[in-house]
């Protein structure tokens, strides 16, 4: 039974285009959750003496986050607490507590370098059976190795992910919380460092600080942070599941045993929660991964490009035309045919900023393909590919895992656009259960909740809380889609 009280957290939530401070109010069962402040998290370029390179403006979203919490605090004067998640694998570097520059951005290409050095000293299949991570050639070990190509990282005395970057400056507080840490590449399938892997490729075991679990306390605001924001000195920092999906997963009110989610956002995470990894041959050719979750839970997934290939699409449209809206063009994508063929989503070529409409016609032409010559049938190839790729991800997961999939759970932004959860619907052949939309903030919100002792019980009687409060969206599959294939 759940704790009789009630009390209010604040969600950190800080995603690859954006960033949110949400309110949660918890007790009793109850879960009530607002946004108290958005800004934008755009990436800067700057030039490193040798070429343009992508970082993220971590100064800048540092203040947004202080100017959120404190509107939260003066909307929840009783505020007990907040807890702070982001997209993985980037970190910030620091030498005597300073940060040594901004953090590098996932998709700045300079991981190339980092993928060879790391595959020379340790082959992919063998590093595959130590991590369990699919490959990605921007994961943290990668752009570690990148670092030690270009001799910065000797400075180094320690690395923090964004969210443990964010939390020691607001709590002076050194951390990394595992299911961030598990996106590194640098931890085993036990969810402890594989100090024997950092020496193999000449990292320092002690780069990383120890690992904390979801829920630990990291201590209170500092006083002269707290001074500056106007917040309550007895504001706690509590860790959450701080990678955002292995939030977002923690508030999908599924049965595990018999559904897969996706997780929708810029990026596209679709699989199964477990109890133990899958570690063999099959999930290694189909580039699965084994990421921690909250309360020791695996998280089996493959990324999916995501709703970035549409959003980018946008701000390349809106350059000559302001007047471009993402709504109204899915509502004419909605009216057009599907396109002949879907395309490959998964194309490195569509990972880096840039004119995503024009890298889809050459891959249709290069492909012999009668190509999108308009914005809506282009976004409707968009979504069409996007949902094509969603049904193979979930179908894959459901064969290596042995999972009995029986319904598939969209949460994310991706659960507000209608074309994509029906299309999935279609593509798999089952039915869609669309959100909560904020999911991400929703499992920030419950872990804090349950470590403050406003909800108790495990991950499904949270998870029960979620069902309770957010009435989901249906999709029934109107017609088998699935054997459409990339050209």
């Amino acid at each position: 039974m759940s704790p009789a009280r009630t009390g209010q957290v604040a969600a950190v939530d800080l995603g690859a285009t954006s960033g949110r401070v949400m309110l949660g109010t918890v007790g009793s069962g109850h879960l009530d959750i607002r946004q108290v402040a958005r800004f934008a998290n755009d990436p800067v370029q700057l030039w490193n003496g040798r070429r343009a390179a992508l970082h993220w403006d971590i100064t800048r979203l540092y203040t947004q986050v202080g100017a959120g919490l404190a509107d939260a605090a003066r909307q929840a004067p009783d505020l007990l607490g907040v807890g702070i998640d982001s997209w993985a694998v980037d970190y910030g570097l620091l030498r005597g507590g300073r940060l040594l520059g901004l953090p590098y951005h996932y998709r700045d290409t300079r991981t190339g370098a980092g993928v060879a050095a790391v595959h020379a000293a340790i082959e992919p299949s063998e590093l595959y059976a130590r991590n369990g991570l699919q490959f990605l050639p921007f994961t943290t070990l990668y752009q570690l190795m990148a670092e030690q190509l270009e001799e910065s990282i000797d400075l180094a005395e320690h690395a923090l992910l964004i969210p443990d970057l964010i939390g020691y400056w607001l709590t002076g507080t050194v951390a990394t919380e595992r299911t961030n840490a598990s996106t590194t590449g640098l931890l085993e399938p036990t969810g402890n460092w594989d100090t024997a892997l950092h020496a193999r490729l000449g990292l320092r075991p002690d780069l990383f600080p120890d690992l904390v679990d979801p829920g630990t306390s990291m201590g209170p605001v500092l006083p002269a942070v707290a001074a500056s924001w106007g917040l309550d000195r007895s504001l706690q920092l509590t860790t959450v599941a701080s990678h955002d999906t292995a939030s977002a997963v923690a508030a999908v009110p599924m049965a595990p045993e018999s559904a897969a989610y996706i997780s929708c956002g810029t990026w596209g995470l679709v699989g199964v929660e477990l109890i133990d990894p899958v570690i063999n041959a099959a999930s290694w050719a189909a580039n699965f991964t084994n990421e921690a979750g909250a309360d020791g839970r695996i998280r089996f997934l493959h990324n999916v490009m995501g709703l970035w290939l549409l959003s980018e699409s946008v701000r390349r449209w809106q350059r000559c035309d302001v007047g471009v809206s993402l709504p109204r063009l899915l509502g004419h994508a909605a009216a057009r045919p599907a396109p002949v063929a879907v395309f490959d989503v998964g194309d490195p070529r569509f990972l880096t900023p840039g004119d995503i409409p024009a890298r889809i016609v050459n891959w249709y032409t290069e492909h012999d393909l009668p190509a999108p010559d308009s914005r809506a049938d282009m976004v409707r190839a968009i979504v069409e590919s996007l949902a094509a790729a969603f049904a193979s991800g979930v179908h894959a997961a459901a064969m290596l895992s042995g999972t009995d999939v029986q319904a598939v759970h969209m949460v994310g932004g991706g659960a507000r656009n209608r074309l994509l959860c029906q299309l999935t619907a279609d593509h798999t052949g089952l039915p869609v259960i669309a959100g909560p939309v904020e999911a991400t903030a929703i499992g920030n919100i419950l872990i804090q909740a349950r470590a403050h002792g406003l909800l108790a019980g495990d991950l499904e009687a949270l998870r029960a809380v979620v069902a309770s409060a957010f009435a989901p969206r249906g999709y029934t599959p109107r017609r088998d889609i699935s054997s459409r294939k990339a050209g």
